[in-house]
């Protein structure tokens, strides 16, 4: 959607711009410090956005068919729809600190040194990070949509109700030529047992399980990916908690020279990278120095491992 700045709005909207400033004003939408304009959490929620520009430093932008004549019962019912941590902690009902921790695992929220900040994969559900106007701390609100998220419910072990909303086709593995994930699950079964019980589909999927688990590192095997149907997974997913900020996916490529293969690679390379995840990817050239070459992509991502 187009944005345009304060000014730019009131020309084409044919007011004064002081009366615009006004308007937004007494909207609560925005307001001035230390004679600078700044948004509210109510602007945000509006579509206001703050941008910066070398000459003119920061100024405000709003989407260019914004109504701001909207009756008052209609703001209120907007705002009801949007959710901070304590109301998710509310409806399902748990504590905020609760709900923040689940939200960090599902890789929607990041600690920060000033609270919680939004991830890319929680602007993709509708998040919006704000910061409190007198502590500075950050938190995010959430539209409706996510009371009936699968990922989040599944932790409530709540079934969502099925709609569009809640199946992103976009992120389907392709199923061409009589292929698919489950051909590929029965042509390399799970048969091989690792040290903590894991039933893997590979030596080289052993050696990296059997790694995490002598390094104390909590992980799991094949972990459905977060906004995915349920045929999108991780070969290994290590999840967020002390000493380890955010959760991180491990993918190994141990298959060469298959044209199925490769294009699921390049498939599920674009959901990580559309769903903003950590990936660590091995190959089986790293499986022969796996000591070294895990441990310095863990480091990469603060995973530090037990000696």
């Amino acid at each position: 959607m187009k944005t345009i700045s304060t000014s730019a709005l009131a020309k084409e909207r044919n007011i004064e711009s002081k009366d615009l400033f006004k308007i937004l004003t007494d909207k609560g939408w925005i307001f001035k410090k230390d004679d600078k304009w700044n948004l509210t959490n109510d602007g945000k929620l509006a579509g206001g956005e703050i941008k910066n520009s070398q000459q003119y430093g920061d100024y405000i932008v709003w989407p260019e068919n914004i109504d701001w004549e909207e009756k008052k019962s209609n703001d209120q019912n907007s705002k009801s729809k949007y959710f901070s941590a304590t109301q998710l902690g509310e409806h399902f009902d748990v504590s905020n600190r609760k709900i923040n921790l689940i939200l960090n695992e599902l890789g929607w929220v990041q600690k920060t040194v000033a609270g919680w900040g939004i991830t890319k994969l929680g602007k993709s559900l509708g998040g919006r990070e704000f910061e409190h106007e007198t502590s500075g701390q950050k938190y995010v609100k959430w539209p409706e949509s996510v009371l009936n998220n699968p990922d989040l419910l599944e932790n409530f072990g709540i079934k969502p109700v099925v709609s569009k909303e809640t199946k992103p086709e976009n992120l389907i593995l392709e199923k061409k030529d009589g292929n698919s994930v489950d051909d590929y699950r029965k042509k390399y079964p799970a048969e091989f047992r690792s040290k903590d019980g894991h039933y893997v589909r590979s030596q080289g999927e052993m050696a990296i399980d059997d790694s995490l688990y002598l390094w104390g590192i909590p992980h799991a095997y094949e972990k459905k990916l977060p906004n995915t149907l349920e045929d999108v997974l991780s070969d290994f997913h290590i999840p967020s908690g002390p000493g380890r900020p955010y959760a991180v996916y491990i993918e190994y490529w141990g298959v060469q020279g298959n044209e199925y293969y490769n294009k699921r690679k390049e498939q599920k390379l674009k959901i990580y990278s559309e769903l903003g995840l950590k990936l660590i990817q091995l190959t089986p050239s790293d499986i022969k120095n796996l000591e070294d070459t895990l441990q310095r992509e863990l480091l990469k991502h603060e995973i530090k491992v037990i000696s």
